[in-house]
């Protein structure tokens, strides 16, 4: 049964709205026009690295931050005729029209939470567009239940009876409820529910995955390994309360197949032998939720996703328990 949930979020400091991270977060990786930068992709801007701004800003308690990401998000990804956003945007001004769902996802919590929990100007109208466009675009029929809904990665991608793509780590469980019970959007409740138990199949843990009739399995042309993207999905389910969920067991077991000391393995293959591990704060933070205990410290200057990963990791960690 889904579990309806509504958890205000805390300012990190509810006297400055500041922390220390997060200026050298700010001084790191937001330009002052309000575009986030991720250097581990040539100083490119796109629409996850804009929503995660949005949350790290409203989260703590920096409106101004919060209004210029938005401002440039809206100039300058916000350009397609439906109301998502552009995923990619280069400093020469040319931009990839295609979306990325997680980036609108994200951006449409963000906006949420910014009025209904930190009572900035009234962004309710802008995110309940977005949803409405996410569920006409971005939902598509599971091959082995087609009553219920997946989550495409894109409205682009391939999805019809006998193969859907879907990117399991674009599942953020709790923006999904919040949303849907905040607009009226049901097929967005019904796809948090149906994308929970999805998660709960082994072979969900890949950064990509095909759905056909017959299962799950590896996705043509996509990475099968449990890496970059996939990283990311003990911190969403432990973000949205889930830290029951076996995926995050499942995800612990990952991260501890790395060989040096003090690193965590950030990319396994599809049988858990390691590819890639790293040191930075971020990934072992989100480690560290995977395992239930409280994420590691911050360490700026580690990148852009490592950085913003540990960053996020905290407030995870404060408002998912």
């Amino acid at each position: 049964m889904l579990a309806l949930f509504c958890l205000a979020s805390a300012p990190v400091s509810s006297q400055s709205g500041q922390s220390e991270a997060w200026s050298q977060w700010k001084a790191a990786y937001l330009a002052r026009d309000g575009r986030v930068i991720d250097d581990w992709n040539g100083d490119i801007s796109h629409s996850e690295g804009q929503a995660y701004g949005l949350l790290l800003a409203q989260a703590t308690g920096d409106r101004a931050a919060f209004d210029r990401i938005e401002a440039w998000t809206q100039a300058r990804l916000a350009v397609r005729p439906d109301k998502l956003m552009a995923w990619k945007w280069q400093e020469n001004g040319a931009r990839d029209l295609r979306n990325a769902t997680d980036g609108d996802l994200l951006r449409a919590w963000a906006l949420l939470r910014a009025t209904r929990d930190s009572g900035w100007q009234d962004q309710s109208g802008k995110a309940a567009l977005i949803c409405r466009d996410l569920v006409a675009h971005c939902l598509a029929p599971d091959p082995r239940a087609p009553q219920e809904r997946l989550l495409l990665p894109a409205s682009h991608m391939p999805a019809d009876a006998g193969l859907v793509i879907v990117n399991p780590s674009y599942y953020m469980i709790r923006a999904m409820i919040e949303l849907g019970e905040a607009t009226g959007e049901v097929e967005l409740l019904r796809a948090a529910a149906h994308g929970e138990r999805l998660l709960t199949e082994p072979q969900a843990l890949r950064d990509w995955i095909a759905v056909t009739p017959e299962g799950l399995g590896a996705a043509p042309d996509f990475s099968g390994d449990f890496g970059w993207d996939a990283l990311r999905l003990p911190l969403y389910l432990f973000w949205s309360g889930r830290q029951g969920h076996p995926a995050l067991k499942a995800a612990s077991a990952r991260f501890a197949a790395a060989s040096l000391q003090g690193h965590v393995a950030t990319v396994t293959d599809p049988a858990g032998r390691l590819v890639q591990q790293s040191d930075a704060a971020g990934f072992g933070a989100v480690a560290d939720l995977a395992a239930g205990r409280a994420p590691a410290a911050p360490r700026p200057g580690q990148g852009y996703y490592a950085d913003t990963l540990a960053l996020l990791a905290q407030i995870a960690w404060r408002e998912g328990r």
